[in-house]
């Protein structure tokens, strides 16, 4: 597999694992998940498996998140290895008010038997100063749904 090939599938990855967290698709974030994965919070807390797909079935609520998207996508290969990075852009609707904010994460792949599957997940929040242009846009969704 060519390497642009390589970073087209670890793009659709990376767009799965979005989607995915905004339909609340467990069985398909489950699919992409190493059996080793773990994650850890912009808290710096750990979280192992189960834990993290048990939260992944309510973690988006299109009424509070109304506003998501990624952008500033980047991905590093290193053999059998790969990080996949990213700033989201959020915006929070709570009491009437809106708030927004953006978060980095770094996902890393792994590669077996021809397969990549994500073996840790990382965020982090990001200083308005370090804020990625809109032009960086990769996808946006609008109270849960895509837009094109």
């Amino acid at each position: 597999m060519t390497t642009e090939a390589t970073l087209a599938e670890l793009r659709a990855l990376n767009a799965k694992f979005i989607h995915n967290f905004v339909t609340n698709d467990v069985a398909s974030h489950d699919a992409i998940l190493h059996r080793d994965f773990t994650y850890v919070s912009s808290a710096g807390a750990w979280q192992d498996r189960a834990s993290y797909l048990s939260r992944w079935s309510t973690g988006f609520d299109p009424a509070v998140l109304v506003y998501w998207d990624y952008r500033d996508e980047r991905i590093a290969l290193a053999g059998d290895t790969a990080l996949v990075s990213s700033v989201n852009k959020w915006t929070m609707a709570r009491d009437g008010k809106e708030v927004s904010g953006m978060s980095f994460y770094t996902d890393t792949y792994v590669r077996e038997a021809g397969s990549w599957k994500c073996l840790r997940a990382q965020i982090t929040g990001v200083a308005p100063d370090n804020h990625p242009s809109d032009s960086t846009i990769v996808r946006k969704y609008v109270r849960g749904k895509l837009v094109a």
